[in-house]
């Protein structure tokens, strides 16, 4: 049996490298889509890659996808490494008749530089929305933008008062919800949700409208960090309101959803498994962003904060380049045996429910 540890990487490019090796000794079918115009922070080919593993007919499908938030990929990369070496998991698929896509580096770009976003400042989870139609309105991001994102960094005295001072008179969560829930107005600020679809986007959809063709039921596990208690893993419901019995029949009570307000995540605009609706509308599907806890939410969001003035000043000294940097790897990946444990123990078991609910569906 391997160790925990060595299902994981410490870049992107290592990452990758590992993935496709894992696909290729299991005999799974890959794809690699690449970027192209983009390389990697160490000049290396960035791409989204699958591997499909499973009968052609399948009729039943379970979708794992990594690295839709950048450096969130370290943990989801871990868990689909582990998956393709799991000989015992996948005969139980194999048994099932159920077919496998792992999609690997959603946002390849953000996973290689270590930022949440994508090429364009883009968060993926904010992108998948219909562009023909009116953007979503975030009356509250205007205000709290040039506090979240001051002139200097670290902030100053002023700054943090006049931050400290909004929260005491609207509230932590509004605070929270003004600057995380998605804004479409400030190309350069936090949580930007786009003008229109990003590559990964559109990839994405290709991806869903290829393997996704003819499944009476898709299961859908995409793996984020940064967010609850560190190394628990929160079973978030990012669908429809009509979907959500089926989430908790199949993965149980603890599955918790945005837009009941008792979830670590705030309820966001487009998030990436939702473009299932679109692409495969005759599937019965299952979606749920499993959410490791890394640090402290307030730290993780300051995190993200010094790395959005990072892209509004490149002229920061490398020095402060590389302690931002830094402290976003460390705000999304725990680098320790015992966390590493705790992942993918849990997400074994999440696969585990996806399977029976599929197998029974």
């Amino acid at each position: 049996m391997r160790h925990p540890a060595q299902h994981f990487s410490g870049t992107y490019a290592e990452a990758r490298s590992k993935f496709l090796d894992a696909a290729a000794e299991r005999g799974a079918q890959i794809q690699s889509f690449e970027m192209e115009g983009q390389r990697g922070a160490l000049g290396e080919v960035l791409a989204m890659d699958v591997a499909r593993i499973g009968p052609a007919d399948a009729a039943r499908l379970l979708i794992v996808t990594s690295g839709t938030h950048g450096p969130e990929g370290f943990c989801g990369s871990g868990c689909q490494v582990a998956t393709l070496r799991d000989d015992e998991l996948l005969a139980r698929f194999d048994a099932a008749k159920i077919a496998l896509l792992l999609v690997h580096a959603v946002n390849p770009h953000g996973f290689s530089h270590l930022r949440r976003t994508n090429e364009d400042n883009i968060d993926l989870n904010r992108n998948h929305i219909d562009f023909g139609r009116p953007l979503p309105v975030n009356e509250g991001y205007a205000e709290v933008d040039p506090l979240a994102i001051p002139a200097t960094w670290p902030p100053s005295a002023a700054d943090e008062a006049a931050l400290a001072a909004y929260i005491e008179k609207n509230g932590l969560r509004a605070y929270r919800t003004a600057v995380s829930k998605g804004q479409y107005t400030v190309p350069d600020g936090l949580f930007y949700g786009g003008q229109m679809p990003s590559w990964s986007n559109r990839t994405i959809r290709s991806v869903l409208r290829q393997h996704g063709a003819g499944m009476a039921h898709i299961g859908w596990i995409d793996v984020h960090t940064g967010l609850g208690p560190r190394g628990h893993g929160e079973k978030i419901y990012p669908g429809r309101a009509d979907g959500l019995a089926r989430a908790r029949a199949w993965w149980g009570a603890d599955v918790f959803a945005p837009f009941e307000g008792n979830s670590a995540s705030p309820d966001v605009s487009g998030p990436v498994v939702t473009a299932i609706y679109d692409e495969c509308p005759g599937a019965a599907v299952a979606l749920m962003g499993l959410e490791f806890g890394t640090l402290p939410d307030l730290e993780v969001l300051d995190r993200l904060r010094a790395d959005h003035w990072l892209h509004r000043h490149p002229e920061a000294t490398d020095a402060q380049r590389r302690a931002i940097r830094q402290g976003v790897r460390e705000a999304f990946y725990c680098d320790d045996d015992v966390w590493k444990g705790m992942v993918l123990g849990q997400a074994r078991v999440v696969l585990l429910q996806t399977l029976e609910g599929l197998r029974k569906a």
